[in-house]
């Protein structure tokens, strides 16, 4: 690694931190890439974690807000990464006892259809998404921003900004239909009596019907691998296995941008922090974590409704009253005998992650930040409840509680694979209320993790804002010679 005559260092190497890097080197920087793993992609990893031949995403598979977001979304982006996308039948499906499950197709209108007396209420609501097309969604995902699309952005925050439950109630007059909402808002990590927890449902179940909910075929770490070669084909320079413990062992350079949460820039820059920054980085929450269970299994996942066995996707709870009061239960420091399980069955789209005749499957529950506590049987139990003879299939598993999930990725402080608290206060709050909350108060230094708006998700949000705004200073600083 050379010593010096980098333009911009970025430290860490997931998806924003990728994006952030690939972002000032378009830009013709010079751009070092560090990342402490042994492999690039943070949450884009895969491997081989049960038997031999099995492909397993190590947290993120499903990336609907990658196809979405104006980070990627370029002319012959994903032709020239060489990225090729999978997309399932069915996005997402939502198994009920003793009744067809709920079935959120690609098509609004199937969709719509397939619920009936809630169809009406699901096209007004969730299909604003569609609706608003790409300029809704680039206002949604660039919350600081000048809204590129401000009366549809006013119109999906009037009932965004409400609880799910809440939200749920109003719209939909059938147990199938609530339940999907909160299955969708669940994704939030936060208490569905919680403001703004509808808006994140409204969003996710929209962007199924919008760009699907694709898998990257051969595994999410091919995206990052992508992502990397673009970087040095544009002369940018990337590091694995380099743990990054002081800002004063990266080389100089005029743009330091760090794919960080707020414990992990103190712990690096905070002796280069003023002290009342580092104060307001102290306050920030952490969320809930995950438990996560990968298994290999000898055969496809026997639904009790076969219609799931289409869907990449699957939301286990049951009705939105039981999720909502499993969620609750996470809120207050508990673990719920039945949690919400958000499930993936990647080799529906992608058989390529299993030898023939196997699959993949992953799925995870909500904690406690920091749980200690295996939830095995329960996430078990939760699956067999919708498919009975489900642990019959199973080769292997492979479990991460929160401290292995932090230890994989140390921005997932106590397991909180979303970077911080999503609730209402820092929902643009992140980390610091400011108009431009990637930049620290250290001229030339930068957050661009999940931490910064618009929050977590595979979109590169806050590693392309967080470049550019990077750049627009170091353009200023040079017109002042």
């Amino acid at each position: 690694m050379a010593a010096d005559g980098f333009d911009a260092v970025v430290v860490g190497s997931g998806p924003n931190g990728l994006v952030a890097a690939v972002t000032m080197a378009e830009a013709g920087r010079r751009v070092l890439l560090l990342g402490a793993a042994d492999a690039f992609g943070g949450g884009l990893r895969t491997a081989e974690v049960t038997l031999p031949g099995f492909r397993h995403d190590l947290c993120a598979t499903v990336l609907p807000l990658a196809l979405a977001s104006p980070a990627f979304r370029r002319d012959r982006f994903w032709q020239d990464l060489g990225v090729e996308w999978a997309h399932p039948a069915i996005p997402a499906a939502h198994p009920l006892d003793k009744r067809p499950a709920v079935l959120v197709h690609r098509s609004l209108g199937e969709t719509a259809l397939g619920l009936g007396r809630d169809g009406a209420a699901w096209r007004a609501t969730v299909g604003m998404i569609t609706r608003g097309g790409d300029r809704l969604v680039d206002t949604l995902l660039a919350p600081l921003s000048v809204p590129r699309a401000p009366l549809r952005a006013a119109g999906f925050g009037a009932v965004a900004a409400l609880p799910a439950t809440t939200l749920a109630r109003a719209l939909f007059r059938t147990a199938g239909a609530r339940a999907a909402l909160a299955g969708m808002a669940a994704h939030s990590m936060l208490d569905l009596r919680a403001p703004i927890t509808g808006g994140y449902g409204l969003m996710l179940a929209g962007l199924a019907h919008h760009v699907g909910w694709p898998l990257v075929r051969g595994g999410s770490q091919r995206l990052a691998d992508a992502l990397v070669r673009r970087l040095k084909d544009l002369g940018g320079e990337a590091h694995t296995g380099h743990r990054v413990r002081s800002l004063d062992e990266v080389p100089a350079a005029r743009s330091i941008l760090l794919d960080l949460t707020p414990r992990q820039v103190l712990a690096v820059a905070g002796h280069r922090l003023p002290a009342a920054y580092r104060a307001r980085l102290s306050r920030y929450r952490y969320g809930p974590g995950v438990f996560k269970l990968d298994w290999a299994l000898s055969g496809p996942v026997p639904w009790a409704d076969p219609a799931v066995g289409a869907a990449a996707t699957v939301h286990l709870g049951g009705t939105m009253e039981e999720i909502a009061h499993a969620e609750a239960e996470v809120s207050r420091g508990r673990h719920p005998d039945r949690p919400y399980v958000l499930l993936v069955q990647p080799g529906v789209a992608d058989p390529t992650r299993a030898p023939e005749g196997g699959h993949v499957l992953w799925a995870y529950c909500h904690v406690p930040n920091g749980s200690r506590v295996d939830m095995t049987e329960a996430v078990e139990a939760q699956i067999e409840r919708f498919a009975p003879g489900f642990r019959d299939l199973v080769l292997a598993r492979a479990t991460m509680d929160t401290r292995a999930l932090e230890a994989h990725n140390p921005n997932n402080v106590g397991g909180d694979i979303g970077g911080g608290a999503g609730d209402l206060g820092q929902f643009i709050g992140r980390p610091v209320y400011s108009p431009h909350p990637w930049a620290t108060p250290v001229p030339g230094l930068y957050i661009c993790s999940a931490a910064t708006p618009p929050g977590p998700g595979v979109h590169g949000m806050g590693g392309l804002q967080a470049a550019r705004l990077a750049l627009r200073r170091e353009a200023r600083a040079a017109a002042r010679g």
